[in-house]
């Protein structure tokens, strides 16, 4: 007679259409049992349509019908919230005082990192009316589901995606929404969303301290705040704004971000500061939380962004604001 932890590791075989996780990854599988020659596995039922609940369903008994003494098997779905399934090992929320200062950059870079480093990852993209995660990932297909729930877009090195822009006719088609519907659409992302079992949610916030980020931070179980800000004169008051909020909201601050911190010119090995000098160290006693990085201003990341590769970035750069934040979390959370 198979185990239930055979039958629990073979079912991570049965990869979820649309969204192209296992029914593990996703947290679908509810209750295995094993008796004499016979197995029966509960599955939720949760953002699938029937169709691919009839898929799974003969996936499922395809997979564990090839274990050792196993000679029937059953499969049935319940009904579940996706709430209920969820499991997030922390939410990092991306933000800032201001607009136009890198946040989704930030916010993309952090969830790459992560990933890079082999934990499961995933990126709502809570800026509506500005959203450009997908454009970034190169993500034009639309999500699928039912009407229990929504599967996320996965991105080519497998980060989980949520975004406006993948529910609209056109990507660049204007969002002119008042703040509560606004607010309702990003509580619905958390809510009606199947992330399923992920090790870190990153969170693009859109800027300033109004509805949106106020929603997010009082909704959501919110491990920290990374607080993102640009080498400029106006930039110390903008980050107290962001950090006052944050603690406001009982939230750790776990490190704040320069954006366009430099430019490199690799044939005199010299960094120019566009933007002014540096305000790093000065931004971090600022916020009381460490310096995670300084990201240059680099023409090659902007044009990956811009042909949506960013995935393919390549740089010290980037691994090392992976390590800083994992050490930032190790220290708060």
């Amino acid at each position: 007679m198979a185990a239930e932890e055979q039958v629990r590791e073979s079912l991570e075989q049965v990869i979820v259409p649309g969204v192209m996780r296992s029914l593990n990854g996703l947290n679908l599988v509810r209750q295995v049992t094993t008796s004499d020659q016979e197995v029966k596995i509960t599955l939720a039922s949760s953002a699938l349509n029937a169709e691919t609940q009839e898929w799974i369903r003969s996936k499922t008994k395809a997979v564990v019908e090839k274990l050792h003494e196993v000679n029937k098997v059953e499969v049935e779905f319940i009904e579940a919230k996706p709430t209920e399934l969820t499991q997030i090992g922390h939410i990092i929320a991306v933000m800032s005082g201001k607009g136009g200062v890198g946040k989704s950059l930030v916010a993309s870079l952090a969830a790459i990192a992560l990933k890079r480093q082999g934990y499961e990852v995933g990126i709502l993209d809570a800026d509506l009316t500005g959203a450009s995660i997908p454009k970034m990932f190169g993500i034009i297909a639309r999500p699928t589901g039912s009407d229990t729930g929504i599967l996320p877009v996965l991105s080519r090195s497998g980060i989980e995606l949520m975004s406006i822009n993948l529910l609209l006719q056109q990507e660049d088609d204007a969002v002119i929404w008042r703040g509560p519907l606004i607010s309702n659409t990003i509580k619905q992302f958390w809510e009606d969303v199947l992330w399923g079992k992920l090790d870190y949610l990153i969170i693009d916030l859109p800027p300033g301290t109004a509805d949106a980020p106020l929603t997010v931070l009082q909704s959501f179980p919110i491990s920290g705040v990374i607080i993102v800000f640009t080498p400029q004169d106006l930039t110390a008051m903008i980050v107290r704004k962001a950090v006052n909020m944050a603690q406001k909201m009982d939230k750790p601050v776990l490190g704040v971000v320069e954006n366009m911190s430099y430019l490199y010119i690799p044939e005199i090995d010299k960094r120019i500061e566009l933007f002014g000098r540096s305000r790093g160290e000065e931004m971090a006693e600022a916020a009381r939380a460490p310096l995670l990085g300084q990201l240059p201003l680099d023409p090659e990341l902007a044009k990956l962004c811009d042909q949506g590769d960013i995935e393919r970035y390549d740089s010290e750069i980037t691994n090392s604001l992976g390590q800083s934040l994992l050490q930032a979390i190790s220290a708060k959370v």
